[in-house]
């Protein structure tokens, strides 16, 4: 069985994606090279973050976290682009697992109690297949053994790509897309908020002003990147 998989990586490598090198032992996905040399924020260890100040004023924020800064045409760039436009859904686990496993050494984090991920609007996830910030919850629920609720926030309206929208416009684009099934299921919870990449912070205001309807929620944010 062994000679077989090592036929098969000699005809097919597991090559990184981000840097296109074989991966060795152990290795998924991405090599342990990649991993070492993104820029990690280490905000889970930080109140009153910089992130966390993005949402001061729009809405009561508990805590606020990415995993890394973001920046074009770099290692964080590939993987993120991997996870989204390519497929790559195990990559959401495997930097889901490694948020999820900051968080769980943060005290700031400990009494979350549901994961919840920005949905897509059924018509965009029948057309790619997945959400990334699914995958990307399924491994901070690994690591942190807190249980997903990918069904009760859910896309109202499918608005157009926010890509290469001003701050404005994205936030005029993203008013009123979101809403809950049932207002009871987050009521008195701490809810984390989990998206890809945090830029100018209006889909994740709007998810937070939906989750808001539940009585005494709690929310905290945590992203894979931040730009």
């Amino acid at each position: 069985m062994k000679l077989l998989q090592h036929l098969v990586n000699l005809i097919f490598p597991n090559l990184c994606l981000a840097c296109n090198e074989s991966l060795f032992g152990g290795e998924e996905s991405v090599c342990l090279s990649c991993l070492t040399d993104l820029p990690y924020t280490n905000f889970h260890l930080r109140q009153a973050n910089d992130i966390e100040k993005r949402f001061w004023g729009k809405f009561p924020v508990e805590n606020a976290t990415s995993l890394y800064f973001y920046k074009k045409a770099t290692t964080g760039q590939h993987l993120l682009h991997a996870l989204k436009y390519r497929g790559e859904k195990q990559l959401g686990i495997i930097l889901g697992r490694q948020l999820g496993s900051n968080l769980r050494q943060s005290s700031f984090y400990e009494d979350v109690d549901m994961i919840v991920p920005v949905p897509l609007h059924p018509q965009k996830y029948r057309k790619r297949g997945y959400n990334q910030s699914e995958c990307i919850c399924e491994g901070i629920s690994e690591a942190m053994q807190i249980p997903v609720d990918s069904s009760n926030l859910v896309r109202l309206i499918e608005n157009p790509t926010q890509t290469r929208k001003g701050v404005y416009e994205r936030w005029e684009n993203t008013k009123g897309i979101f809403g809950l099934v049932d207002v009871s299921v987050f009521a008195g919870k701490h809810i984390l908020l989990v998206d890809d990449v945090l830029t100018t912070g209006s889909t994740l205001e709007a998810c937070a002003s939906a989750l808001l309807q539940a009585e005494n929620i709690k929310i905290s944010v945590a992203t894979i990147a931040v730009a």
